[in-house]
């Protein structure tokens, strides 16, 4: 029964010997519970996806198992390649918004995991058993719902990690071969693509903590010369939060006054724009206030993925300082794109 919290991976450099390989699906990440004519989607966190995405619910409902537990992934394909930001936009209130995009954008589910058939709880068993047992209750399936493709042959992994990436996926997953279902455990190994970036730091938020750097806001130029906001670098140890403030205070502004971001604090600004001020859809009124920089100083940060070819989709990780660089040359252009490959030749169409 619901909710039950997915195994999660740890972050290594390398795919690692003896396991079974599998893609890093770039979508949203969900346990499907099917009994009968009822199914339920549950999200990482626990909280039900199961409105946001009726096309997956009816397809789910005519190609599972009557009884049966599922771990995969909510992905969209478009032209040829996942597409995390139209996922994104599912996460609507307006039921008539979720169904108009569900026919304009339809979703399907790659399952890569079994947990539950009929009456037995698979969870204690291991993954080689698990993974037989999933191929059977899937054989023959059809689109929108796929069998993860997998393998123990690491030269495929390694050919997967470098050729799949132009179809949007994520990187390679490794999961030991005697592995029981552990909930909320990293018990599985994720391997990612990396890439860097030098990019202008125009300011900064508070650390939740105190008065010491929580996350860098980072800017590219454009190419009309305006300073974007696309993202932030977080990952610092406390010391390091207190040297920043000191470092940095000769860049501090009094205002926003003649800052590229000056116009965060008016409410029309966020219609067009994620800006610095500007509120998530995931947390709500959280506290975005931040401190701004004359944006002199340029950093490298690496990065995985972007959003809408736009800004990090996740917090980017500093690497060094560039004093070298000149903040007006840190633009767009220097983001690499993947060599592209057709997502058919993962798994055939995806609907």
């Amino acid at each position: 029964m619901p909710p039950v919290k997915p195994m999660l991976a740890k972050s290594v450099a390398k795919i690692p010997p003896d396991m079974q390989y599998e893609a890093k699906w770039d979508g949203f990440r969900a346990i499907v519970f099917r009994d009968g004519d009822e199914v339920e989607l549950g999200s990482r966190t626990g909280k039900p996806l199961t409105r946001y995405f009726p096309e997956v619910v009816a397809a789910l409902k005519e190609r599972l198992p009557e009884r049966s537990v599922l771990d995969g992934e909510i992905v969209i394909a478009r032209e040829g390649r996942l597409d995390f930001d139209a996922l994104t936009e599912r996460i609507h209130p307006a039921d008539s918004r979720v169904r108009m995009l569900a026919e304009k954008t339809p979703a399907s589910f790659v399952a890569f995991d079994l947990l539950a058939l009929a009456d037995e709880s698979l969870t204690d068993v291991e993954l080689s058993d698990r993974r037989r047992l999933l191929t059977r209750a899937l054989e023959g399936v059809t689109a929108p719902v796929h069998l993860a493709p997998a393998t123990t042959d690491i030269d495929v992994a390694r050919q997967w990690f470098e050729q799949y990436e132009g179809a949007g996926l994520d990187g390679v997953i490794a999961k030991p071969l005697g592995v029981r279902y552990l909930q909320d455990e990293r018990a599985m190994f994720k391997i990612k693509h990396e890439r860097t970036a030098d990019v202008v730091v125009a300011g900064y938020r508070f650390h939740k903590s105190g008065p010491i750097v929580g996350s860098l806001l980072l800017g590219l130029y454009d190419d009309r010369g305006a300073l974007q906001h696309v993202g932030v670098s977080a990952a610092f140890a406390m010391k390091r939060r207190a040297e920043l403030v000191e470092e940095l205070e000769p860049l501090r502004m009094d205002d926003t006054a003649g800052h590229p971001w000056a116009a965060w604090a008016e409410e029309s600004a966020h219609e067009s724009a994620r800006l610095p001020g500007a509120p998530s859809r995931w947390s709500g009124k959280k506290d975005l206030s931040w401190v701004p920089l004359r944006p002199e100083r340029v950093v490298e940060v690496a990065y995985d993925h972007m959003e809408n070819g736009a800004r990090f989709r996740h917090t980017a990780r500093f690497r060094r300082w560039r004093p070298d660089r000149d903040p007006h040359s840190c633009t767009y252009a220097q983001l690499e794109e993947p060599v592209g490959y057709d997502l058919a030749e993962i798994f055939g169409p995806v609907h």
